[in-house]
């Protein structure tokens, strides 16, 4: 079964990468495109497909394309307004359709959210919060994984300021089971370890350098140990993530957005997948944005696009039982 790939904003890089990928996996890894085939580079061959059914028999000849036709053309790093609302129609279709079992996982190009409010008032903070909605599901994690590293940030796009207010131990605890979960269905491991940063230097000295490890982290933790789930910490950040560390653990759990995101971007930089864990369905994205600013260039990079598709496959994979 097909894995469905979203066009995301069209005046991105998203058209490019979306060729460049079927130029790398071709059959290997077959996937369509949910978008308008007028907005693709045009060395790309388009095989416009009605159901994704036939996507590996298209593929051969050329990127399958589930058509939905825009009201605008593709205008290198300057987004459509009118476009706006077909952008979300082409996540919509996308889990409609791996919802009914026609697309194995969802992969999803880069939105750019401005474009989306001001064009069709888009009230999500992004991707995750929608899709979340369109599931039908309360609660979700975002994780960024790639080969060296797999890290979840506790808190994602809030101040720092707003970081101590918005940790509490049932939000901690919530996270590490969805994680711990993913992690033995998404990822087949059988026992995942999860190590836990504290939000302070040195995860606050007992106490001296802030109190957050003691009143709110550590009893969160306490609770999970009880349930069998098996973890390290609050630990310091700082140590976390050397290469002898990151052995010893198969997720890290964070405390706010750049303590996860600094350590994954320095070591998978152009390979870093973003998933969304607790979704009834396979969700990753390649990490990184629109890049409007190289858009139409022919310089965009397509690694972690292509990363991001590799690991819908295997997770797919895993939730079918291999």
């Amino acid at each position: 079964m097909p894995a469905a790939l979203t066009c995301g904003e069209p005046a991105g890089i998203g058209p490019e990468l979306a060729a460049k990928a079927w130029r790398e996996l071709g059959t290997d890894l077959p996937f369509f495109l949910i978008g308008d085939p007028t907005h693709l580079p045009g060395d790309c061959p388009v095989i416009v497909i009605s159901d994704p059914a036939q996507t590996a028999a298209a593929c051969v000849r050329g990127l399958p394309v589930l058509a939905l036709p825009f009201p605008e053309p593709a205008t290198p790093g300057a987004p459509a307004r009118a476009n706006a609302a077909l952008v979300i129609d082409a996540i919509r279709t996308g889990v409609d359709l791996v919802q009914a079992g026609k697309a194995s996982a969802l992969c999803t190009n880069p939105i750019h959210k401005k474009a989306l409010v001001d064009g069709a008032g888009f009230a999500h903070p992004g991707h995750t919060e929608f899709l979340a909605e369109l599931a039908g599901v309360k609660n979700v994690v975002m994780m960024l994984a790639s080969d060296a590293l797999r890290v979840v940030p506790t808190t994602i796009h809030i101040p720092l300021a707003e970081v101590p207010g918005a940790l509490n131990p049932g939000l901690i605890a919530d996270t590490i089971r969805i994680t711990h979960q993913a992690l033995k269905r998404d990822f087949g491991i059988a026992h995942p370890r999860l190590a836990v940063a504290g939000l302070n230097p040195h995860a606050g000295e007992g106490g001296v350098i802030g109190g957050e490890e003691i009143a709110t982290i550590s009893p969160a933790l306490e609770q999970l140990r009880a349930e069998g789930i098996e973890l390290t910490g609050p630990m310091s950040a700082d140590t976390m993530f050397h290469a002898a560390a990151r052995k010893q653990y198969d997720a890290a759990i964070c405390m706010y957005h750049d303590q996860a995101l600094i350590p994954i971007k320095t070591l998978a930089f152009d390979s870093g997948v973003n998933v969304t864990l607790g979704l009834p369905f396979v969700r990753t994205s390649p990490d990184h944005g629109t890049a409007l600013d190289i858009a139409g260039q022919g310089a965009a990079n397509p690694t972690s696009l292509i990363a991001a598709l590799r690991m819908a496959r295997d997770m797919a994979q895993a939730r079918a039982g291999g």
